[in-house]
């Protein structure tokens, strides 16, 4: 077959118009959680925004293991190992069980101590601050759902899910700010939201799948012990890229923790892009070194797409960052202009380094995770050992992307082919019938966490 026509059938396939449907409610998600960012950053005014996103920048590190979860989830699901029918039922119940308790049992601690839960994040709302953890728990037993939906091939109500989500969180965290809740109604939008969507997609399961029986196909925590590695990579991306708000708002506090929240923010777009290529970069990169060739290229292709976006969006920052920030934040929350295209050039780096890791990890190499800890660890001892400005706080940002770039590229670099004995990873894509990887749907493992705040 030409290869022309090979590729149109490809895209005329089932299988394709749906992961473009699924990649379309990762955008749409991502466009709402900026409305919802833009929106409370006006409603809130620049100190109580400040707290909101070091609140919400905590909740988004400890996203990272649920939506690697997600994607096991899926892989072992669609393969059958988690059951079928009624069974599956019973192993989802069993898992979404023990979810649900230890989502009671860890907000009844967190309520226990919310004040040096507060503390530790920076914030004065005890009663958000409490709510995080749990909210992480939430998230958890919502990714378990959604990867259990995607194995049997249920992508619409993925997709409805993650929009009606975000919705979830805009309308609800507006109502509840309005309502005098200020940024503790805000950040509940979260959790709210999340649980709505959980409890809709159970009984969707449950339709699916009849009454449970049998007994549990495999244990939760033999899934989870096996994405230790994905987790752990991005788990670390997540910490270097959202840990700064969380000191800054510790450190400065008031307006200008609110400014810097706001700089950040859209200094992160880049990451956005990143995203969308890792879709690329860690399959293409598990099929060519599993078959043997270099699969070096799939990076320096990635590499080249996110230079290409990002070199103007860095030219507009280090030309007007104010106007940047006064029309995406309001006119209260440009006092980190100068910082900005500092910030742009770090998640810029940071966003290469995102890119080197799926790239390792599709080829089963782990080695990277010592150094990037030892970043990860470092560049919040560095932002609290001295009274920066916050163009300090930034400068400090960009040396620890930048050693974590160097260190992250440097290793997918000189990879030139896969562990054999760690191929088959979480997320790797079946293959088809004729040699082409079916274009079944995963999640991005670092979707929420990059979502603006």
């Amino acid at each position: 077959m030409p290869l022309r026509a090979r590729l149109v059938e490809v895209l005329r396939h089932r299988e394709t118009l749906t992961a473009a449907g699924l990649a379309a409610a990762l955008i749409a998600q991502n466009i709402l959680a900026l409305a919802f960012t833009i929106v409370l950053a006006r409603l809130l005014g620049a100190t109580d925004y400040g707290s909101l996103a070091a609140l919400t920048s905590t909740f988004l590190i400890l996203t990272v293991p649920g939506s690697a979860l997600q994607v096991a989830t899926a892989r072992e699901t669609a393969l059958g190992r988690l059951g079928e029918g009624p069974r599956l039922a019973a192993t989802l119940r069993r898992w979404l069980g023990r979810l649900a308790l230890a989502t009671v049992a860890v907000a009844a601690l967190s309520v226990a101590l919310r004040e040096p839960l507060a503390s530790l994040i920076g914030v004065e709302e005890e009663w958000a601050a409490a709510a995080t953890l749990p909210t992480g728990c939430l998230w958890l037993l919502l990714c378990v759902e959604r990867g259990a939906l995607q194995g049997m091939h249920a992508y619409k109500p993925v997709g409805i899910s993650m929009v009606l989500e975000a919705v979830g969180r805009l309308v609800l965290g507006v109502i509840l700010a309005v309502a005098g809740l200020s940024v503790t109604g805000a950040f509940l939008g979260a959790p709210a939201a999340i649980a709505v969507t959980a409890i809709v997609l159970g009984v969707l399961l449950h339709r699916r799948l009849g009454h449970p029986a049998g007994s549990e196909a495999r244990t939760l925590r033999g899934l989870a012990g096996a994405t230790w590695a994905p987790v752990a990579g991005l788990t670390l991306i997540a910490v270097l890229q959202n840990i700064d708000v969380i000191v800054v708002k510790h450190e400065i506090g008031g307006d200008l923790a609110g400014s810097y929240a706001a700089a950040a923010v859209a200094a992160k777009v880049v990451i956005w892009v990143a995203i969308g290529i890792g879709l690329y970069v860690l399959p293409e990169s598990t099929r060519r070194g599993a078959t043997g060739h270099d699969p070096r290229p799939v990076l320096a292709r990635a590499l080249l797409v996110l230079a290409v976006v990002a070199a103007p969006m860095l030219l507009v920052y280090a030309a007007v960052p104010d106007l940047v920030l006064r029309i995406g934040f309001g006119a209260d929350l440009t006092g980190a202009a100068d910082a900005l295209v500092i910030l742009g050039a770090a998640m810029t780096l940071l966003a290469a380094a995102y890119l080197g890791v799926q790239h390792l990890l599709a080829l089963g190499r782990y080695a990277f995770l010592g150094a990037l800890a030892a970043v990860a660890v470092v560049e919040p001892l560095l932002l609290f050992s001295g009274e920066w400005t916050v163009e300090g706080f930034a400068l400090v940002v960009l040396g620890a992307q930048a050693a974590a770039a160097v260190i992250v590229v440097g290793m997918a670099v000189r990879a030139r082919s896969a562990r054999a004995d760690r191929i088959g990873m979480p997320g790797e894509p079946p293959q088809g019938a004729e040699g082409l990887p079916e274009l079944m749907p995963e999640p991005a493992t670092a979707a929420a966490e990059a979502q603006p705040r």
